[in-house]
């Protein structure tokens, strides 16, 4: 089951660069002012697809819930490591003026 569930995901990243290719596709068509139907019809018949393969996935369990916004506020990361808010120069040793003669 696990191999089918590579299979889909697999499947499901490859349709989304096509949707992609075709969706510029598409804006490159519209703005040379052509005839774009046959593009969309197919970007449509790719999100058929695309819903079909999501609603096999979670059939097979591929399902994942995610964290909300508040739950991954609330995950610790780790201390965050301190720095200054601004570097300070490194402490020079001032020049004394000598008077000319």
């Amino acid at each position: 089951m696990d191999n089918r569930l590579n299979k889909i995901r697999k499947e499901m990243s490859a349709l989304r660069a096509d949707m992609l290719h075709a969706e510029d596709v598409i804006r490159d068509q519209v703005n040379h002012d052509q005839d774009c139907t046959e593009s969309a019809q197919r970007v449509l018949e790719m999100r058929a697809r695309m819903t079909a393969m999501v609603a096999e996935w979670k059939l097979l369990g591929g399902y994942v819930q995610l964290p909300t916004v508040e739950e991954r506020l609330k995950e610790k990361r780790g201390v965050p490591a301190r720095r200054p808010r601004y570097a300070r120069p490194p402490m020079m040793q001032k020049r004394r003026r000598v008077a000319k003669s």
